[in-house]
């Protein structure tokens, strides 16, 4: 997502200096290149040898060094972006006045590119008038703001006034500035997560399934420039990316339902949720008591998802399915190709390890319409969602 990306960073005389050093290690991981652009206050909080040492750029700090001239005006233009992270009470006070007495002012007023900032400073700093004033004067001019947490304070107070966390950066950048256009104006719709069918009030049938496959294709296919609705069941994932639309259900019927309502403008669609096959004819009003020696549960079938949306597919539409096999693993998935008809059915198998339900990696393999077969090795989910959306572009593009 950041290859090849030139991100600019400003640090400002702020304890929350210290999250500069992750945040700068997250975007050169990521692939940026990031070069840092220091005020003279910011050097007593954080080394601009560490992060020198990081970035593999010279930390600049004033608009000369010797007979060396910083070139403000071309750093500004370098970068895809400027983040200034901490933003300092007193160097927003210096933005919204337009004061330039130091190089991060002067680059800040002739960047050409888009500007984030970053506040952090103590609550009742951040709740002063003037604080609130000089952040409105500066998202006028065009910053935008990643708000403050609320958390523990340097001045040992708990409130408003933290940095967001370097995670949340990075995750902001990549939401709102490097999203690709490979997917632009495709809807798409992915399942995730189990369902669960209720036996009383207190328990139900359900799985093991985690979610964290379909939440990981829904945001790669997000990044991807896609229009994103995500179905999930109960899970404690959580998406990186407010523009994603979640939709929360509990059983295989609602599950249904809100699949059918959103296929037919589909132009993608993904089932990676681990649907019960089967649910209580009956459900109990109140907690069952144990009190027979034999109980017996009467189960019908759900609602088939997946072939249902096989048998209403129109031309144009992708739709592929997800099984999750014990033995017999490449015949039962390719039954389930030809039964469902679907485009591609990405199989995965109990037997290997660290792949399934509950792990954070996966190792897949996908059979598609054509009958080609494309293996891949154990990877993160993350990387699985890379590689499936892939394949899947591949495709709709052919």
């Amino acid at each position: 997502m950041f290859d090849g990306k030139k991100i600019l960073i400003g640090v400002t005389g702020s304890i929350a200096a210290y999250k500069t050093i992750l945040l700068v290690r997250l975007l050169v991981k990521a692939g940026a290149e990031v070069k840092v652009v220091m005020t003279p206050a910011a050097e007593a909080f954080v080394s601009p040898l560490v992060l020198a040492t990081l970035t593999r750029n010279k930390v600049l700090q004033a608009l000369a060094d010797g007979d060396e001239w910083a070139n403000h005006v071309q750093l500004g233009r370098w970068a895809d972006v400027m983040v200034i992270a901490p933003l300092s009470c007193n160097t927003l006070a210096k933005m919204a006045n337009g004061q330039c007495d130091n190089l991060l002012m002067a680059t800040w007023l002739s960047a050409t590119c888009p500007v984030v900032i970053a506040p952090a400073m103590d609550e009742d700093m951040w709740h002063h008038p003037a604080t609130k004033r000089n952040i409105d004067i500066v998202r006028n001019y065009g910053n935008q703001v990643i708000e403050v947490t609320k958390g523990e304070l340097a001045s040992g107070l708990f409130g408003d006034g933290r940095m967001a966390e370097p995670e949340v950066i990075v995750t902001y950048l990549a939401e709102h500035f490097f999203r690709t256009s490979e997917l632009e104006g495709k809807k798409v719709l992915i399942t995730a997560g189990p369902t669960y069918e209720p036996i009383d009030p207190v328990r139900f049938i359900g799985n093991r399934s985690s979610g964290k496959m379909g939440f990981a294709i829904a945001e790669e296919m997000y990044l991807r420039g896609a229009d994103v609705v995500l179905i999930t069941g109960e899970t404690h994932e959580q998406l990186a990316y407010t523009g994603i639309q979640r939709i929360n259900i509990s059983t295989a019927h609602q599950m249904y339902e809100a699949c059918v309502a959103h296929f037919s403008s589909t132009h993608i669609a993904v089932m990676s949720a681990a649907v019960a096959d089967y649910t209580p004819v009956e459900t109990a009003d109140q907690k069952i008591k144990k009190k027979e020696e034999n109980w017996q549960l009467s189960l019908t079938k759900t609602k088939d998802i997946l072939y249902s949306l096989g048998q209403e597919k129109k031309t144009g539409q992708f739709l592929a399915g997800f099984a999750l096999e014990t033995n017999n693993e490449k015949e039962n998935a390719l039954a389930k190709l030809k039964n469902k008809n679907a485009d591609c059915i990405i199989l995965n198998s109990l037997k290997d390890t660290q792949a399934g339900f509950g792990y954070d990696t996966n190792k897949i393999t996908i059979l598609d319409a054509l009958g080609e077969e494309h293996s891949f090795g154990l990877k993160t989910k993350k990387e699985v969602a890379k590689d499936i959306v892939s394949f899947i572009i591949s495709k709709v593009n052919a």
